[in-house]
């Protein structure tokens, strides 16, 4: 288990930090001492030439400083370590400790999780993986309990959270994470309101909610929002004192479309997230570091992008980190710009846990209890059980590339559109619901997937039943994702933890993820969609304006099934 290098010893009540003291005044040798430095201070925008003590996994000094263990970053940038605002580590398809490999290497020290999608499908066991995973490696990864489980009380998830349930867990979690009932807080459910935990952190999730009702929702206590689309709407819930996150994740990008709502005065009540980011695209192109760099380049000054990217995280969080300064925890990225293209160096608590794009710590094997193994119930399907014809006329989903938003279209049979079809996976029930979607463009094939928002029921899209059947099928147990064509399986991602994560590294996850998209675009998936988080989204009732579960096609603006 990683332990932090920071000691508090304790002495007749009386919490001494003589060490540190001492360190800072020269007296005694700090532990580590990054020499000759441009540090940057999110205090003042400034940079200057110092080098940066580090005491007891805490900075001591920013200044003149000596000793046994000096390393030289003359030339370089040293930028506070970044804070990846809120995060679901299980839609990077690997473990928590996987996980914290490509992300201390991309200058990542810390990040807000909220691990309810495996809990919808665990429940209590899956939020002990979670934490005993987490605990393998040095990224400070602060968990946030689950606030909707299931997300909205008709879906049918493996697991249920009350608010009994919430009020007993809740003093071992950081927070209450995302409130995505907002109909439920509006409408002061009693049950609802009993799950935001007084004396809690607690994270919204509100998408276009506006006006006296984004106020009675701001009212429950709720204090950041992570699903905006507009600069109007960013502006709008800054002004009711929320902390506003731009997100950069695989499916849902809204960096770009928000930045023209951010200036010097508000952008330091904004801060930066990815929410659902497969593990290969941090590989390759990074998180935080990579909203710095597309911020910048989307004219945002550079110190307020820094800011974003650490101190506002912290402030609003609550955490005593975000800075390069004394007494502040030794989360640092060593770079050769200000804007972290080319990090060189990551120290988490003053040590060193990446060098040059690489995680330089090892990790113990993963001990994966049986109780996230084995988790989806279904019986074989055949082709039959898909057989289902829409009326002359009716509602569709229109797919938008680049977000999870979702438009109601009408539609004629005979148009060409691909039928989608929610399995209840948990219990047996037998529940299945069936939809039409716009622009995915799939022939002669299905893709089958065990990953559904929040529920993780399975989801199945295709042209034709046969390879609907077939892609069913070849998930079995473990769960995962599944292509299939003329009733052959051509690729397959096995996530046999939760049917959500994999115990294989990144890379090998990523090399079978690739494989996955060359076989979606052989089967005509369309180029402008994401094969695969479209897909998981398309049962999240919560996201408007139209989505299908396993009781069928829900209206998300009306809050009812049609």
């Amino acid at each position: 288990m990683w332990v932090s290098g920071f000691v508090i010893l304790f002495k007749d009540g009386i919490i001494m930090k003589e060490n540190l003291i001492k360190a800072a005044m020269g007296e005694i040798d700090a532990d580590l001492i990054l020499k000759g430095a441009e540090v940057y201070d999110v205090f003042t925008g400034e940079t200057r030439r110092a080098d940066v003590a580090v005491k007891d996994g805490i900075i001591c000094g920013v200044g003149e400083y000596s000793g046994a263990n000096e390393v030289d970053v003359s030339g370089k940038y040293i930028l506070p370590g970044f804070i990846d605002a809120h995060m679901h580590i299980e839609s990077s398809m690997v473990t928590p400790a996987e996980y914290a490999k490509a992300a201390l290497a991309h200058g990542v020290t810390t990040v807000i999780a909220d691990p309810h999608e495996i809990a919808n499908v665990c429940g209590r066991a899956g939020l002990k993986f979670m934490k005993e995973n987490a605990a393998l490696a040095p990224l400070d990864i602060k968990f946030m309990l689950p606030s909707c489980v299931p997300c909205a009380p008709f879906d049918h998830s493996g697991a249920e959270f009350d608010a009994a349930d919430t009020k007993e867990l809740a003093p071992d979690f950081f927070g209450i994470a995302e409130m995505m009932n907002y109909p439920g807080v509006i409408s002061c459910d009693s049950e609802v309101l009993g799950k935001l935990v007084d004396g809690k952190i607690i994270d919204g999730h509100a998408p276009m909610l506006t006006g006296r009702e984004l106020d009675a929702y701001v009212c429950a206590g709720i204090k950041t929002e992570h699903e905006c689309t507009t600069p109007e709407e960013l502006r709008e819930k800054l002004g009711k004192g929320m902390y506003v996150m731009l997100r950069e994740g695989t499916l849902s990008k809204n960096l770009d479309a928000l930045l023209a709502g951010v200036t010097s005065r508000n952008s330091r009540f904004c801060l930066f997230c990815t929410d659902d980011r497969f593990i290969g695209e941090v590989l390759k192109d990074g998180s935080i570091d990579l909203c710095v760099q597309k911020a910048v380049e989307g004219g945002t000054d550079i110190r307020d992008a820094i800011n974003m990217a650490t101190v506002n995280a912290a402030v609003c969080y609550g955490l005593k980190a975000g800075a390069v300064a004394p007494s502040y925890r030794a989360d640092l990225v060593v770079c050769d710009d200000i804007v972290p293209k080319n990090i060189r160096m990551v120290y988490k608590d003053g040590k060193l846990v990446a060098r040059d794009g690489k995680a330089v710590f090892d990790i113990k094997p993963a001990q994966i209890c049986a109780e996230v193994m084995n988790t989806v119930h279904l019986d074989p399907v055949t082709a039959e059980f898909f057989a289902h014809e829409p009326s002359a006329e009716f509602t569709a989903i229109e797919l938008i590339p680049d977000t999870i938003v979702t438009k109601k279209v009408r539609a004629k049979r005979g148009d060409k559109l691909s039928k989608v079809c929610v399995i209840e996976r948990h219990k047996r029930t037998g529940n299945k619901g069936f939809a039409y979607v716009t622009n995915y463009g799939i022939t002669n094939g299905a893709v089958a997937s065990s990953i559904g928002h929040d529920s993780h029921n399975v989801i199945v899209i295709g042209d034709n039943d046969r390879d609907m059947a077939a892609a069913v099928n070849a998930l079995g147990a473990d769960g995962g994702i599944a292509v299939c064509s003329r009733g052959a399986v051509k690729a397959r991602l096995t996530l046999e933890i939760a049917g959500l994560m994999s115990a294989k590294t990144a890379e090998d996850v990523t090399a079978a993820h690739e494989e996955l998209y060359k076989t979606a675009a052989d089967v005509g998936v369309n180029k402008g969609i994401e094969p695969f988080l479209s897909l998981a989204f398309l049962p999240l009732p919560v996201i408007p304006e139209i989505r299908v579960t396993d009781s069928g096609l829900f209206d998300v603006e009306k809050f009812e099934f049609i």
